[in-house]
């Protein structure tokens, strides 16, 4: 076999391997954006007006609370986290008691006012916070208010500015 011939060979090898593995890409960019779809067309986080799990444990006694849903590796989520801080030692005492919760281990840069709930990836899971980060009110009587993603601490503001209904919304 010639240089000619084997160049080729290899050649066709090469673009064949190459197929397959744009194939696989292709086929898990149609899965991601089928999962993805129902998913936004769905609600995240658990639904206003329920029961919020782990309360008796993550609440704050006849309080509102603020859980924040927050992964160590996120740039977004540490600043969040020092927006919460801030508001948290400026806020009136009606203001909501604030809780972080990490899947793993907190950074060691956690915010110092505001108490950290860590190594529970169970909790992402019961209040179905497929993203960080994520933000859960829950009222005084232990139900949930307002479900929602956060993506800068100006949505942190919003959120803390925003009249929390007395009656949750809907769904749609």
């Amino acid at each position: 076999m010639d240089f000619m011939t084997s160049a080729l060979l290899v050649s066709w090898v090469a673009i064949a391997l190459l197929a397959l593995v744009v194939s696989g890409l292709v086929r898990q960019v149609h899965q991601l954006s089928r999962g993805g779809v129902a998913r936004m067309n769905g609600r995240l986080g658990v639904t206003p007006g329920s029961a919020a799990p782990h309360a008796g444990e993550l609440l704050a006694e006849g309080r509102e609370t603020l859980l924040l849903f927050l992964s160590a590796e996120c740039g977004t989520c540490a600043d969040v986290l020092a927006e919460a801080d801030r508001l948290g030692q400026r806020g009136s005492p009606a203001a909501p008691q604030v809780r972080a919760v990490y899947a793993g281990a907190a950074p060691a840069t956690a915010a110092a006012t505001v108490p950290v709930v860590d190594h529970r990836p169970d909790l992402f899971t019961a209040y179905d916070a497929i993203a960080t980060p994520f933000a859960v009110v829950v009222g005084a009587t232990g139900r949930v208010v307002r479900s929602e993603p956060l993506g800068s601490p100006a949505a942190l503001r919003e959120l803390f500015a925003a009249p929390h209904p007395s009656r949750p919304r809907s769904a749609s």
